[in-house]
């Protein structure tokens, strides 16, 4: 009974985990998406920019800390380098372009076997460790993921109720307005774009120090889309709603699995369920569990 106990408690702690890592990941795509009205799809990309950072740079011999903050900073760079031509897009051009950057990055990691590891992936990434300690046990990386969702929590609800969080939904809601009063609208969405790509690549980071193992297939389209369905069933504009989206969308499927299904069912039902929660949530609450401003 000890041994179940305790078998359960580290499956319920490796949930709550990767929870707080796809909290982050959605509040980072909600800056994009909820706050400033950017169509973006290929969010997965930066994603994997700074798991892949990150993993390489801590298999040089790199510490955590200098390798989280380096994915988080390549993914940010990249985010602003491909929002120079693309933001220049709009709506269903602008969702397109992004796919196209998030399957292109998606081939890269696939085919540049000397650096990527191609297909084999990247095994045996170093787990993360803070001044010396060493954070081997689910449980205290549970701590640091905790910690890193909360602080991007505050840092992001203390931006959106800045000026510039203002400026953000102005151009969501009417950018010609916002020009109008003399805002360069360009500039702004540049650095929310750059910022929720930072965010993201540090999610990136945490996922790949806790798996221990990346791998091209993570980082998907379909990876992509189930981080926007975060963002749209918490509710799009709403910080508290992406993180509550992430733990719904990272426990369902978890809770399917303990029906003891086989996978060729499970993994259909879960789509299904998926579909059915989108349905049922645009029809009684459109603008999500906890819409936003």
């Amino acid at each position: 009974e000890a041994g179940g106990g305790e078998a359960v408690m580290a499956y319920v702690t490796n949930i709550l985990v990767l929870a707080c890592i796809y909290g982050v990941l959605a509040m980072s795509l909600n800056l994009t998406v909820g706050f400033t009205g950017l169509l973006n799809l290929g969010h997965v990309a930066f994603f994997a920019i700074g798991a892949y950072t990150s993993a390489l740079l801590a298999l040089a011999g790199v510490p955590f800390y200098a390798s989280l903050a380096a994915g988080a900073l390549a993914a940010a760079a990249a985010g602003y380098l491909i929002g120079i031509p693309t933001l220049k897009l709009r709506g269903d051009y602008l969702a397109i372009a992004t796919l196209g950057f998030a399957e292109i990055t998606r081939v890269v990691l696939k085919n540049w076997t000397p650096v990527t590891g191609g297909p084999m992936g990247l095994p045996g990434i170093p787990r993360a460790s803070l001044l010396g300690f060493r954070l081997q046990t689910p449980e205290a990386f549970l701590a640091l993921s905790l910690a890193i969702l909360l602080l991007t929590y505050l840092v992001l609800q203390r931006l959106v109720a800045s000026p510039f969080g203002r400026v953000l939904r102005g151009i969501r809601d009417d950018e010609l307005a916002v020009l109008a009063l003399g805002k360069e609208t360009m500039a702004f969405k540049l650095r929310a774009l750059a910022l929720g790509s930072f965010l993201a690549g540090m999610a990136g980071a945490l996922f790949a120090h806790y798996i221990t193992f990346i791998h091209p297939s993570s980082f998907t389209i379909g990876e992509g889309i189930l981080i926007l369905c975060m963002v749209v069933l918490g509710g799009m504009g709403s910080n508290l709603g992406a993180m509550l989206g992430a733990f719904i969308l990272v426990a369902l499927p978890e809770s399917l699995r303990l029906l003891g299904l086989p996978g060729a069912v499970a993994g259909p039902l879960r789509q299904l369920v998926f579909g059915l929660i989108l349905v049922i949530l645009m029809v009684r609450r459109p603008s999500g569990l906890l819409g936003g401003s």
